[in-house]
C-alpha cells in the first residue's frame, strides 16, 4: 500500500528533516495515528515529493525524515474540466472526482441556467470549499500536482480558454460524434466543458462552437452534471499516454 500524502510548504521540503504542524499535522497525528517508523510522503503540490519516516509524533505534530526525493514533470497534455455550477454538494463532488481521475484545472462556470448563483461573500466561501475538495481529493490521489481551481469564470472567459485550447470539447448528449471517436491531441490544453443540469443555452452553445470547441456526447446514457466531467476525462486520458 503507498503510504499517505500530505501538503507542505516548497522551502521545507528542501530540509532533510521536516516538521509537519497545522492542519495536516493534525491530521496526520490525530486522524491518521501515524506512529515513528511508519512511512509518509510530503509534496508541494508543484510536482515535488518528498518519501519520509516518521521520527517523531505528538498531537498536532509529526516529525519526518526525509529518505529521497524525486521531482515529477508537469502532465502532459494538461486537461481542464470547465464545470457550470452544480447546486448543493454536488459542486464538490464535481470537483472531487475530476480530481481524482486527473483534471489539472477546474474552472467553475456562472452558465445561464445554472441553479447556484456566486454572489458577493457566498462566492469566496463556495470557491474555497472548491479549492478544499481539490485538495484533499489530490492528497487521497497521491498527486504531485494539485489541480488549480480557478476564480469564477462568466462565458467570454470560458470561450477564449476553448480558443486558446489544442482541443475544446463540448458535452452533449444530443452530439452526433462519441467522445471516445475524437481524435485526442498529445500536448497542450484540453478543455472539456460541462454545462448544467438544464443544458446549455443556444447562445452558450453557438459562441463554444465558434470559438472551436467540438461537441460530443459521452454515451447513450444522460449524465449527471456533477459527474460528467470525471467520465470525460477518463476517456480523454485514456487515449493519452498519461494512462499508460
Amino acid at each position: 500500500m503507498r503510504p499517505p500524502l500530505f501538503l507542505a510548504a516548497a522551502a521545507d521540503l528542501a530540509a532533510g528533516r521536516i516538521a509537519l504542524t497545522g492542519q495536516e499535522g493534525r491530521h496526520a497525528s490525530n486522524a491518521r495515528r501515524l506512529a515513528p517508523g511508519e512511512r509518509a510522503d510530503l509534496t508541494d503540490g508543484a510536482g515535488t515529493v518528498a518519501e519520509c519516516v516518521v521520527t517523531g509524533a505528538w498531537p498536532g505534530r509529526l516529525e519526518l525524515t526525509v529518505l529521497s526525493k524525486r521531482a515529477e514533470p508537469r502532465p502532459e497534455p494538461a486537461v481542464t474540466v470547465v464545470q457550470a455550477i452544480p447546486k448543493g454538494e454536488r459542486a464538490e463532488f464535481a470537483v472531487d472526482l475530476v480530481t481524482q481521475v486527473g483534471a489539472d484545472t477546474v474552472v467553475p462556470w456562472a452558465a445561464q441556467l445554472c441553479v447556484a448563483q456566486w454572489r458577493g461573500e457566498r462566492a469566496a466561501k463556495a470557491l474555497n470549499r472548491w479549492r478544499s475538495a481539490a485538495a484533499a481529493a489530490a492528497k487521497q490521489s497521491r498527486r504531485a500536482w494539485f489541480p488549480e481551481v480557478t476564480q469564477l469564470a462568466d462565458l467570454a472567459a470560458v470561450t477564449n480558454r476553448v480558443g486558446a485550447a489544442a482541443l475544446g470539447v463540448v458535452l452533449d448528449p444530443e452530439a452526433d460524434v462519441a467522445l471516445g471517436d475524437v481524435v485526442i491531441p498529445q500536448a497542450g490544453e484540453i478543455v472539456i466543458v460541462v454545462g448544467p443540469e438544464g443544458g446549455i443555452t443556444p447562445l452558450e452553445r453557438e459562441a463554444l462552437l465558434t470559438a472551436g470547441g467540438i461537441p460530443a456526447r459521452l454515451g447513450p446514457t444522460i449524465l449527471r452534471a456533477s459527474s460528467a466531467g470525471a467520465v470525460a476525462v477518463g476517456v480523454i486520458l485514456a487515449s493519452t499516454a498519461r494512462w499508460r
